[in-house]
């Protein structure tokens, strides 16, 4: 799409670096449709906030095409017509005022992984980072903004650029593994395993059209036998999110 750049937010983490980049390796070629659908954030056609220059914001809907976009004024039981504003995307156009803001607030869901946790210290062994597997079901409260301004370049030659900022904060659940050793079990076992813990708490993001960067915080509820000699049970993490735009 011309306007912006998609974005699949990926926390990755595994314990082995190679099987994770294989995992996405995986999901991306088996998975394609899916990912575009989830991933759309870009300047689409909906219901916007609309501002020219240092103007009032007013309620808009626009309609996005191949090479422009219109906004059209709202009232009650549908638009305004003609519309409101109408603007190129491909070209600049001469007597254009501006910058354009458009902003919306959508409700964003997501298949995300914790890429990595970082542990405190407990019962006085030292603070751990761990990269173990994982995947949440994340939903948010997504506020994003679309500039729209002319610019022109060392050649004197105008385009239109189109800057996206975006904030997105929400709660995560999900499930993954945790390994079980002698550090964190307190010596209550000799020898290593794999468990399975459930993972809950909240996020939050900084969005642009290239990445997104963020932060969680969370818990681990580690089912199975040893849950009571873990020391990590039910003990806040900060995890650090990295997105990356696949287009």
């Amino acid at each position: 799409m011309f306007f912006g750049k998609n974005r699949y937010s990926v926390f990755l983490s595994t314990g082995n670096p190679v099987r994770g980049i294989w995992v996405v390796l995986i999901i991306l070629l088996s998975s394609c449709s899916i990912l575009e659908k989830a991933s759309r954030h870009g300047f689409e056609s909906g219901a916007y906030r609309f501002r020219e220059g240092t103007g009032k914001a007013q309620p808009v809907y626009v309609q996005v095409t191949a090479d422009s976009l219109y906004a059209f004024k709202k009232k009650e039981g549908g638009v305004s017509y003609p519309a409101l504003r109408g603007l190129p995307v491909s070209v600049c156009a001469d007597g254009q005022g501006g910058p354009y803001r458009f902003s919306r607030q959508s409700l964003d869901i997501d298949l995300t992984s914790v890429f990595f946790k970082y542990r405190g210290a407990v019962q006085q062994q030292p603070a751990q980072l761990t990269t173990d597997l994982n995947a949440a079901l994340y939903a948010g409260w997504r506020f994003d903004t679309y500039t729209i301004k002319q610019q022109t370049d060392v050649l004197k030659q105008c385009s239109p650029k189109i800057r996206h900022r975006g904030f997105d904060a929400g709660i995560l659940l999900g499930a993954g593994t945790a390994a079980l050793t002698p550090f964190n079990t307190g010596g209550a076992i000799d020898y290593e395993y794999y468990g399975m813990v459930l993972q809950y708490g909240a996020a939050a993001f900084l969005e642009s059209s290239f990445a997104s960067f963020g932060v969680a915080v969370g818990f681990d509820y580690l089912t199975g036998p040893h849950r009571k000699v873990w020391i990590y049970q039910r003990r806040p993490w900060v995890g650090f999110v990295v997105g990356i735009a696949l287009q």
